[in-house]
Order: structure tokens, then C-alpha cells, then sequence
């Protein structure tokens, strides 16, 4: 028996343990070390895809099985890091928080603040726009609608930007602390998600200039916001890439009609 062809499912493996050790941190409250095991399981995530190219061993199986564990990793964690950070600002903004002994749930004046769970559209809205991944042969070059992975580093970065901000009065400390704020998040990413919006694929099928003008760029301005603006610079990444494939696809167009 081959052992290459386990080595891309095995790595795919480890991104759903990180997905669901995330899911532990995150009801544990720690959403900073949820936020870092997500940063692990797209690690992973990349590296499936490339052992799997490298090797020369796709498979069905592989790919729904990557699918799976994307929705655990990038779909439902970002869902419940976003309910518990919609929560906690809802109780620094209006109310104390109050901890139910029965439940183990955090309720707000005696009754869970229901508009957090508009959260868990993201992972319901993950798991349509995996399945139509799964079965658009649009695909194959580009996204159609914004990637799960994408989205939850975005989600996950938000409490990341709170643990470490020096200056807790910043304005994108302020924004993430409002719960309104992290409701309209919610529903915008998960808008994204099933859009019809073409994103281009960071996938390099050779690394001429050429060919991949608008990945290194991308990629040079992305070093650059992480160096300058360091755990805020993370969802700027996510928005600079959308706001670069909305540019990208207004040029195609006017090539096309130029034509």
C-alpha cells in the first residue's frame, strides 16, 4: 500500500484537530487561542493542497474530506468566536454579564442576547458556499465568492486585535467592541461567502511577473500592512483582497468591451 497518497488526508486531518481544538478554546473563552489554532489550520489547509499537487494523489474522497474539515475549521469556528465576541461586547456596552451555572451559557440580564446568533449564519452560509465549490467548475482558476479560510482569519483576527493593541482606546478597538458593528460583520462575510464576486486564487502555476502581477503585489502590500499595523493589518489584508479582485474584474471587463 502507498503511504504518499494518506499524506495530504493526514495533514487535511490535522486542520480539523486544530478546528476542533479552536472550538474548545473558544467556549472555554480563550478566542485569542482559538484565533491561533485557526491561523494553524490554514497552514495545514495550504499545505494539503500542495502535498496533494506535489505528490501527484487527488482524490474524491481527499477533497470532500478537505471540504469537512474546512467547515469545522472555517465555518463553524469563526460562527462561534463571533457569537462570543458579540456577547462580551453587548455586556461591556450596555449590561454586566451574568454566567449561567445551569447552562454554562453567558446570559445578559437573565436572557441570552439573541441578536448574537446572527453569528452562526457564517457558518451556515460556509457550508453552502463549500458545497458549491464543490460542484462549480468555475472554480478551477479563481473564487466565486469570498473563501471560507478568508473569512474566518477575518473573524479570528478580531480578538487578536483586542488581546494585543496597546492602546485599548484605538478606533478598530472601538469598532470590535461594538456589538451592532460585529452583527453587520457577521452578515456582510456571510453575504461574501455565497456572493457571485470573482476573487483571484493565490495558487502559482509559475512565478514570472508576468503572469502573476496582481499575486505579488498583493502579496507585497499585505507584508507591508502586517509589518506596519501588526494584528490590525489582518482583516485590511482580507478587504484589500476583495477591493483588488473588484479592480482586477472591472479591467477584464473593459478589455472585453475595448474588444
Amino acid at each position: 500500500m502507498s503511504i504518499k497518497k494518506h499524506i495530504p488526508n493526514f495533514i487535511t486531518c490535522c486542520n480539523l484537530l486544530c478546528g476542533c481544538l479552536a472550538i474548545v478554546k473558544a467556549f472555554d473563552g480563550d478566542l485569542v487561542w482559538a484565533a491561533y489554532l485557526v491561523g494553524m489550520s490554514a497552514i495545514f489547509d495550504f499545505f494539503d493542497g500542495f502535498a496533494a499537487r506535489m505528490l501527484k494523489v487527488s482524490s474524491a474522497i481527499g477533497k470532500d474530506l478537505d471540504s469537512l474539515a474546512d467547515m469545522v475549521s472555517f465555518g463553524l469556528v469563526p460562527g462561534i468566536v463571533m457569537f462570543k465576541m458579540i456577547i462580551i461586547a453587548r455586556g461591556l456596552s450596555e449590561s454586566p454579564e451574568l454566567e449561567n451555572p445551569d447552562t454554562g451559557g453567558v446570559m445578559l440580564g437573565g436572557i441570552t442576547y439573541l441578536p448574537a446568533f446572527l453569528a452562526f449564519a457564517i457558518p451556515i452560509f460556509s457550508a453552502i458556499r463549500l458545497a458549491k465549490f464543490n460542484n462549480d467548475v468555475r472554480q478551477t482558476d479563481s473564487f466565486i465568492g469570498l473563501p471560507t479560510p478568508a473569512n474566518a482569519i477575518f473573524c479570528c483576527s478580531l480578538p487578536l486585535i483586542i488581546d494585543k493593541t496597546v492602546n485599548n482606546n484605538s478606533f478598530f478597538v472601538g469598532l470590535i467592541c461594538n456589538p451592532y458593528i460585529l452583527c453587520i460583520i457577521s452578515l456582510l462575510l456571510s453575504l461574501l461567502l455565497v456572493s457571485e464576486l470573482q476573487l483571484f486564487a493565490l495558487k502559482f502555476k509559475n512565478f514570472s511577473w508576468t503572469d502573476n502581477k496582481l499575486r505579488f503585489v498583493f502579496l507585497g502590500l499585505s507584508l507591508l500592512l502586517l509589518i506596519t499595523l501588526q494584528y490590525v493589518g489582518i482583516p485590511l489584508i482580507i478587504i484589500m483582497y476583495i477591493l483588488l479582485s473588484l479592480g482586477r474584474n472591472m479591467l477584464v471587463v473593459r478589455k472585453r468591451e475595448g474588444l
